[in-house]
């Protein structure tokens, strides 16, 4: 039972005798309200002040009665404090609903459902460049960890609504269902898509029938970890150099070279202007690509191209350069 029930529950019993009091009280002596409430609070603490008026004797049974009650239900609710200051449990307590405000202010985050080995590496990936995250999963011994790491976390399954809403879903903008069941990946896919119809939603899938469902589901993006590592260590061996650049932006963090997606904004200073002044500009960047919101790619877009508004822009280059290009793609170059 969590700390927080295991204190509610003395709680209310001890609000329960005390108004039980009250209103025996008012039954038995025929008392007011206020003396039978003064009564019942002073009966069930055992301050040991005197009677309010002369107690008949059902009155003094039922006293007998109440001081029994009373007292049992305050010494459990003393013993469940202690155990909470001793074991930490209130700061924990204090830690978790700090973290829920602070989950609920986050807007264009990223859920990661589930923290087993395919989930960590994802989450370690958005970690690293300080993009917003939440993570779900039902393992409370994950809490030190993600404690630790500094990382917010609901714990729960993804499969409930009331979890993903204290994953603040409506305000995210994409989720990873990350978790080993491919029926509660399918599950989870389509409670965010009834949650957020706007949401990105990239699943893992472990089988062909899998993958087929959870894009029938509402996937945006199914990946087969099996699929994707057994390509990998083809293309490593056919075309080493191809892939060498292709983890340029992956699993080399400490490399000088690196790929990067930059959204253009509107009102940047980069609107209108032509790719390759662009890049005589920024001699260490080059624009290998240029999506537009229809999803069209354009490969090296050349001497031709023009920069437009909301446009994503796919580069190289060295990650200083890319870094100041970032901003001047800015509307204030922030």
């Amino acid at each position: 039972m969590r700390v927080e029930r295991r204190i509610v529950v003395p709680l209310v019993g001890l609000l329960a005798i005390t108004l039980f009091g009250t209103a025996g009280y008012v039954v038995l002596e025929g008392w007011t309200w206020g003396d039978a409430l003064y009564m019942s609070v002073i009966t069930v603490s055992t301050v040991g002040f005197g009677e309010v008026q002369e107690l008949s004797g059902p009155g003094r049974l039922f006293t007998i009665f109440l001081i029994i009650g009373g007292v049992g239900a305050a010494l459990y609710l003393l013993s469940i404090l202690a155990e909470g200051v001793l074991e930490g449990q209130f700061r924990r307590i204090f830690q978790r609903s700090a973290m829920q405000r602070a989950i609920g202010k986050l807007h264009g985050h990223v859920i990661v459902c589930g923290y087993g080995r395919f989930g960590r590496v994802v989450v370690d990936e958005i970690h690293r460049t300080g993009r917003p995250l939440v993570v779900i999963d039902e393992d409370a011994s994950l809490e030190p960890e993600l404690d630790q790491a500094g990382i917010p976390f609901v714990i729960g399954s993804a499969a409930s609504d009331d979890v993903l809403e204290s994953a603040h879903i409506s305000t995210a903008t994409a989720l990873v269902v990350a978790t080993s069941s491919e029926a509660d990946g399918v599950f989870i896919t389509l409670a965010a898509r009834e949650m957020n119809p706007g949401i990105r939603v990239h699943a893992r899938g472990e089988s062909v029938a899998g993958v087929r469902r959870l894009q029938r589901a509402g996937a945006d993006q199914v990946t087969s970890p099996f699929q994707m590592g057994g390509t990998r260590i083809a293309a490593a061996i056919l075309r080493p150099s191809v892939v060498d650049f292709l983890e340029l932006s992956t699993e080399r963090h400490d490399q000088s070279i690196d790929l990067e997606e930059v959204r253009v904004a509107d009102g940047s200073s980069l609107v209108g202007r032509a790719v390759a002044d662009v890049e005589a500009e920024f001699k260490d960047v080059r624009v290998v690509a240029v999506k537009s919101d229809d999803g069209a790619l354009d490969l090296v877009p050349g001497e031709g191209g023009v920069i437009r508004a909301d446009e994503h822009l796919i580069l190289v280059g060295r990650r200083s350069a890319l870094d100041r290009f970032a901003q001047s793609a800015s509307v204030d170059g922030s």
